[in-house]
């Protein structure tokens, strides 16, 4: 017997290390240390801080990845998955340095595994961040081919002094609200089996009310990085939420003190047509929609009266459309919408 013969395959393994090479290189910072293949990735803190603190963040991508299997577009996977992880540390005011990520296979595929790194190494470069290391394994009879999995770590710096939260919100703070491109990375379990028991369709057929776009190109789109849109002004900020698993309800309270809640006010905006597709597919409650998915609001910026004309300058220049989303009044940390408790 031979490692082949138990479902590894060493040379394919190898053939994908070599292909990931340019890739890692093309998102060296200046604090990357060490050359491609090592160990360890190492990076050095970057000078001037006066009391940094580190700030890391691991997800995945959910079932978005079964998506990208069915209709065998990986490229942009891993673009999603360093844009969600950065937006994780933003929130907290820190900006990205360096990124590792794990993809595992049931049978290794080392084209597949240029195209998902590919992604990654896109985002890394999108945010500023080296990709310092990462791991490729081949697990079968764990994962069934095609399928794979995905993760990332992601590890930012802010100065102590810094750092966002809901201790700065005050009673009299604005919501401004950072549009989505798309579902981001939440609710594809439900997304996917709408689209497949519901609507029939697969994965290159023509979305409903989508312009002719197909199922891949909208449950696809790339999780949108609010980084360079409001580096900045974090300054600026008091407080963020980002609009993942959990939507506005299980999101917003984390950026909320005891003693205020955040009304939303839901004829500030326009959901866009793909939530509301799937609504009228599925038979969703608007509830449960709002739990399930960002409902075309990506990031909540909480920041005083004064702050919101260059926060919105800032969104304008980045090409994000961005509105005053409600308003903070007396509670116990809690989401409203239209007054009435989520």
């Amino acid at each position: 017997m031979d490692y082949r013969s138990a479902g590894v395959d060493i040379d394919a393994a190898e053939n994908a290390k070599d292909r990931l090479a340019k890739l890692v290189q093309s998102t060296m910072t200046a604090g990357a240390r060490g050359a491609f293949g090592g160990f360890g990735g190492m990076f050095k803190v970057p000078e001037g801080y006066r009391s940094p603190l580190l700030v890391s963040s691991a997800d995945g991508v959910g079932t978005k990845i079964k998506t990208a299997i069915e209709s065998g577009v990986h490229h942009t996977i891993g673009h999603c998955l360093v844009n969600h992880c950065t937006n994780d540390i933003l929130v907290q005011g820190a900006i990205p340095m360096f990124f590792l990520d794990y993809v595992a296979f049931g049978k290794l595929e080392p084209h597949v595994v240029e195209a998902v790194v590919a992604g990654v190494a896109a985002g890394c470069r999108e945010n500023g961040c080296a990709l310092v290391g990462g791991e490729t394994a081949e697990m079968p009879g764990v994962y069934t081919p095609p399928d794979y999995d995905l993760a990332g770590f992601i590890v930012g710096i802010v100065e102590e002094d810094a750092v966002l939260g809901s201790a700065r919100v005050q009673p009299d703070d604005v919501m401004i609200a950072l549009a989505s491109d798309g579902l981001h990375t939440n609710g594809y379990s439900l997304a996917r089996r709408i689209v497949a028991e519901r609507l029939h369709l697969g994965p290159h057929d023509v979305f409903p009310d989508a312009d002719g776009a197909t199922v891949a190109d909208i449950l696809l789109k790339t999780h949108r990085s609010y980084l360079r849109c409001l580096q900045p002004v974090l300054g600026n900020i008091h407080a963020m939420a980002h609009i993942t698993g959990g939507g506005l309800p299980g999101n917003l309270n984390r950026a909320l003190p005891q003693m205020l809640d955040a009304n939303v006010i839901s004829s500030t905006w326009t959901i866009p047509s793909w939530f509301r597709v799937l609504e009228d597919a599925g038979a969703v409650s608007r509830p449960e929609m709002y739990r399930a998915f960002n409902m075309g609001v990506g990031m909540v910026v909480i920041t005083a009266q004064t702050h919101v004309g260059s926060i919105m300058q800032r969104a304008q220049q980045s090409n994000i459309h961005a509105w005053e989303l409600g308003e903070l009044v007396q509670g116990s940390g809690r989401v409203r919408f239209d007054g009435v408790v989520a």
